[in-house]
């Protein structure tokens, strides 16, 4: 998609990114989780969490969006070190990549990807790591098509009393 620009998210966007959120946990995870947590999602009290996470941050947590030309916001992305558990490493994690709906496949999430994908390489990771739902069969080919591979490791998430599988993806960042 043309016409995009990258920029740091601020307190003015958390609606934007919240119904984002949202919508696209809605859209994505449609039978993959309990649809009941789905329908109880809350845009405002997401956007009052985003603000929240904005405002304590130290800096190693990194949130981007896409404006479009417009300027309504095209995709969110937020990303910084791996957390293996408490711990944090030398590697870069992608902890979220939404787009509204509407927006799939237009190649927003590619740039984002891209952008965030430069960006620790930039800051020296070697590595690049994600998790994604196991069931979530368009994410993983999404991922996949931008070099990423599942490393074999595997984790259950829960949410609502159920457990959903996730698994997790890396990338070499460098050589």
């Amino acid at each position: 998609m043309t016409g995009l620009r990258i920029r740091p998210m601020t307190a003015d966007d958390g609606d934007e990114v919240a119904s984002m959120r949202v919508r696209g946990w809605r859209h994505a995870y449609r039978g993959l989780m309990p649809q009941a947590y789905l329908d109880g999602m809350d845009v405002a009290a997401e956007a009052e969490r985003q603000r929240a996470r904005l405002a304590a941050g130290d800096g190693s947590v990194v949130n981007l969006v896409a404006e479009a030309e417009d300027g309504t916001l095209a995709g969110w992305a937020a990303y910084g070190p791996y957390r293996d558990g408490e711990v944090r490493t030398g590697d870069g994690e992608l902890y979220a990549l939404y787009l509204p709906p509407e927006r799939i496949g237009q190649g927003v999430g590619r740039t984002l990807l891209t952008e965030v994908t430069t960006r620790c390489t930039v800051a020296g990771h070697p590595r690049m790591l994600l998790w994604v739902l196991k069931e979530n069969a368009r994410a993983r080919r999404f991922y996949e098509a931008a070099g990423f591979t599942p490393d074999g490791t595997e984790e259950p998430f829960e949410v609502a009393g159920a457990t959903v599988p996730e698994v997790r993806y890396v990338r070499a960042l460098t050589d």
